[in-house]
Protein backbone atom coordinates (compact mmCIF):
# COMPACT_ATOMS: atom_id res chain seq x y z
CA UNK A 1 0.00 0.00 0.00
CA UNK A 2 1.12 3.54 -0.75
CA UNK A 3 0.83 6.06 2.07
CA UNK A 4 1.25 9.80 2.43
CA UNK A 5 0.92 11.89 5.55
CA UNK A 6 0.63 15.46 6.69
CA UNK A 7 1.37 16.91 10.12
CA UNK A 8 -0.63 19.63 11.85
CA UNK A 9 0.56 21.40 15.01
CA UNK A 10 -1.83 23.12 17.40
CA UNK A 11 -2.36 24.10 21.03
CA UNK A 12 -5.27 23.03 23.21
CA UNK A 13 -6.37 22.66 26.79
CA UNK A 14 -8.39 19.87 28.35
CA UNK A 15 -8.99 17.75 31.38
CA UNK A 16 -10.08 14.17 31.75
CA UNK A 17 -13.02 13.09 33.84
CA UNK A 18 -13.09 9.71 35.60
CA UNK A 19 -9.30 9.86 35.85
CA UNK A 20 -7.01 9.95 38.88
CA UNK A 21 -3.82 11.86 38.22
CA UNK A 22 -2.49 15.14 36.86
CA UNK A 23 -4.66 15.04 33.74
CA UNK A 24 -7.78 15.36 35.89
CA UNK A 25 -6.85 19.03 36.25
CA UNK A 26 -7.24 21.59 33.47
CA UNK A 27 -3.97 21.78 31.57
CA UNK A 28 -2.64 22.40 28.08
CA UNK A 29 -0.63 20.70 25.36
CA UNK A 30 1.25 21.59 22.22
CA UNK A 31 -0.26 18.85 20.12
CA UNK A 32 0.84 17.35 16.85
CA UNK A 33 -1.35 15.23 14.60
CA UNK A 34 -0.08 13.10 11.75
CA UNK A 35 -2.81 12.20 9.27
CA UNK A 36 -2.04 9.19 7.04
CA UNK A 37 -3.85 8.54 3.75
CA UNK A 38 -3.36 5.34 1.81
CA UNK A 39 -4.18 3.54 -1.38
CA UNK A 40 -3.30 0.40 -3.30
CA UNK A 41 -3.05 2.38 -6.53
CA UNK A 42 -1.95 5.86 -7.57
CA UNK A 43 -3.91 8.36 -9.60
CA UNK A 44 -2.89 9.63 -13.06
CA UNK A 45 -0.38 12.00 -11.42
CA UNK A 46 1.27 9.20 -9.46
CA UNK A 47 -0.33 10.36 -6.17
CA UNK A 48 -2.26 8.64 -3.40
CA UNK A 49 -3.64 12.15 -3.09
CA UNK A 50 -2.35 15.70 -3.21
CA UNK A 51 -0.50 16.63 0.00
CA UNK A 52 -1.92 20.15 -0.11
CA UNK A 53 -5.53 18.89 -0.20
CA UNK A 54 -4.93 16.72 2.87
CA UNK A 55 -3.10 19.53 4.68
CA UNK A 56 -5.80 22.11 3.94
CA UNK A 57 -8.67 19.91 5.10
CA UNK A 58 -6.90 18.71 8.24
CA UNK A 59 -5.67 22.19 9.20
CA UNK A 60 -9.10 23.75 8.66
CA UNK A 61 -10.89 21.19 10.85
CA UNK A 62 -8.29 21.28 13.64
CA UNK A 63 -8.09 25.09 13.60
CA UNK A 64 -11.87 25.43 13.74
CA UNK A 65 -12.58 22.70 16.28
CA UNK A 66 -9.55 22.28 18.56
CA UNK A 67 -6.79 24.90 18.18
CA UNK A 68 -6.45 27.21 21.19
CA UNK A 69 -9.63 25.80 22.67
CA UNK A 70 -10.49 24.21 25.98
CA UNK A 71 -11.86 20.73 25.28
CA UNK A 72 -14.21 19.28 27.88
CA UNK A 73 -16.59 16.36 28.10
CA UNK A 74 -20.15 17.71 27.85
CA UNK A 75 -20.99 16.65 31.41
CA UNK A 76 -17.91 18.28 32.94
CA UNK A 77 -18.89 20.38 36.00
CA UNK A 78 -16.96 23.29 34.47
CA UNK A 79 -19.40 23.57 31.55
CA UNK A 80 -22.14 25.50 33.40
CA UNK A 81 -19.56 27.72 35.14
CA UNK A 82 -17.81 28.61 31.88
CA UNK A 83 -21.15 29.11 30.13
CA UNK A 84 -22.33 31.50 32.87
CA UNK A 85 -19.11 33.48 32.56
CA UNK A 86 -19.30 33.63 28.76
CA UNK A 87 -16.04 31.72 28.38
CA UNK A 88 -15.39 29.73 25.23
CA UNK A 89 -14.89 25.96 25.29
CA UNK A 90 -15.72 22.93 23.17
CA UNK A 91 -18.06 20.35 24.71
CA UNK A 92 -17.52 16.83 23.39
CA UNK A 93 -19.65 13.73 23.82
CA UNK A 94 -16.50 11.84 24.84
CA UNK A 95 -13.63 12.46 27.22
CA UNK A 96 -11.08 14.63 25.35
CA UNK A 97 -8.36 11.98 25.48
CA UNK A 98 -5.72 11.72 22.76
CA UNK A 99 -7.37 8.49 21.61
CA UNK A 100 -10.79 10.10 21.24
CA UNK A 101 -9.39 13.20 19.51
CA UNK A 102 -7.51 10.99 17.02
CA UNK A 103 -10.77 9.17 16.24
CA UNK A 104 -12.73 12.41 15.80
CA UNK A 105 -10.16 13.75 13.33
CA UNK A 106 -10.04 10.41 11.47
CA UNK A 107 -13.82 10.22 11.13
CA UNK A 108 -14.18 13.83 10.03
CA UNK A 109 -11.60 13.54 7.25
CA UNK A 110 -12.86 10.15 6.15
CA UNK A 111 -16.35 11.62 6.03
CA UNK A 112 -15.04 14.21 3.56
CA UNK A 113 -13.96 11.34 1.30
CA UNK A 114 -10.25 11.25 2.07
CA UNK A 115 -8.71 7.73 2.12
CA UNK A 116 -7.51 8.07 5.70
CA UNK A 117 -5.96 4.92 7.18
CA UNK A 118 -4.54 6.32 10.44
CA UNK A 119 -4.30 9.37 12.66
CA UNK A 120 -1.39 9.61 15.09
CA UNK A 121 -2.11 12.09 17.87
CA UNK A 122 1.02 13.26 19.71
CA UNK A 123 -0.14 14.64 23.04
CA UNK A 124 3.53 15.11 23.90
CA UNK A 125 6.74 14.21 22.08
CA UNK A 126 6.68 10.77 23.70
CA UNK A 127 2.97 10.04 24.18
CA UNK A 128 1.16 9.05 21.00
CA UNK A 129 -2.35 7.70 20.46
CA UNK A 130 -3.24 6.06 17.14
CA UNK A 131 -6.63 5.49 15.59
CA UNK A 132 -6.47 3.37 12.44
CA UNK A 133 -8.58 1.23 10.15
CA UNK A 134 -7.43 -1.02 7.31
CA UNK A 135 -7.67 0.40 3.82
CA UNK A 136 -10.64 -1.74 2.83
CA UNK A 137 -12.74 -0.01 5.51
CA UNK A 138 -11.04 3.38 5.34
CA UNK A 139 -13.06 4.69 2.38
CA UNK A 140 -16.66 5.83 2.90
Amino acid sequence: MFQVSEIVHFCYGHRLLDYVGKCARVHGHNGKVEIVAGGETLDHRGFVMDFSDLQAAAQAFIDERFDHRLLLRADDPLVPVLTAEGEAFVALDVNPSAENLARLIFEHLRGLGFPIVAVRFYETETSVAVYARPLETARP
